[in-house]
């Protein structure tokens, strides 16, 4: 994935600078970054960044789904009750919660 964007990237300004500069120049500039994009240390730093990438993405995930389940009564229940197949509290947790923060839901 990283490559392809990195060569997508190199192909792109190599497409600006050789329309301008002519097409044996843009031919050598894109020789250029398909040279850099195929470079051994280039693919090593490509998935090093995308190993962090996706490191990091799932901290998010898991951020995020942290703040949902304390902010959404029903995401954060870890009571087993039967699934009622609406995806909402039963009727009494509901009107607790609203009576509680005042927020009518």
């Amino acid at each position: 994935m990283r490559y392809r964007m990195t060569f997508a990237v190199g192909l792109a300004i190599g497409y600006v600078l050789g329309s301008r500069a002519g097409r044996e120049r843009y031919e050598q500039i894109k020789r250029t970054a398909q040279r850099v994009a195929d470079s051994p240390r280039v693919q090593e730093i490509a998935g090093v960044v995308g190993a962090q990438a996706s490191r990091f993405a799932g901290m998010a995930r898991t951020r995020v789904g942290d703040t949902l389940q304390r902010r959404i009564p029903f995401l954060g229940s870890n009571e087993h009750k039967p699934d009622t197949g609406t995806g909402w509290p039963e009727e009494d947790e509901m009107d607790r919660k609203a009576r509680e923060s005042g927020i009518p839901y």
